[in-house]
């Protein structure tokens, strides 16, 4: 990003930037005091959701977003860039989820899925602003 120009906007606790985890080149750098301050500074900034590909931090943050999404705590999208394949068996998980009634499927649609950037960024930029109420069947646009 900031190689091709644009702005890059880093929020990281205190702990893991005394490690040297941080980058200091960025456009903005936000130094917090813990991972639940970095996610609400995030959260609040944030237009959009996106997971990459990654580890169980990037997993407790999806589901975090989408949880909130669910709950109607945010109405922003929240999409999942489906790299090769990398999420199949968490989408399928969410499959059988929907299907055992542990998820709505009108909840489970409100995740975005793509295998590119650009797909997924396209779908993002037209999924509707929705107020979710995780206890009906319907959500509201906002």
């Amino acid at each position: 990003m900031l190689e091709h120009g644009g702005s890059a906007i880093g929020i990281i606790p205190d702990a893991l930037m005394q490690k040297e985890v941080g980058h200091r080149g960025l456009t903005e750098l936000h130094v917090v005091r813990n991972m639940h301050e970095r996610k609400q500074m995030m959260a609040d900034r944030a237009d959009t959701f996106i997971a990459m590909p990654g580890g169980v931090g990037t997993f407790e943050e999806l589901f975090e977003t989408f949880t909130w999404l669910q709950l109607g705590y945010h109405a922003k999208p929240v999409g999942l860039l489906n790299v090769a394949g990398f999420y199949d068996g968490m989408l399928g998980f969410l499959s059988h989820a929907v299907q055992e009634g542990f998820l709505k499927q009108v909840h489970a649609d409100l995740l975005h899925v793509a295998d590119t950037p650009a797909t997924l960024l396209a779908k993002l930029a037209d999924a509707p602003r929705v107020r979710v109420d995780k206890w009906q069947e319907h959500r509201d646009e906002t």
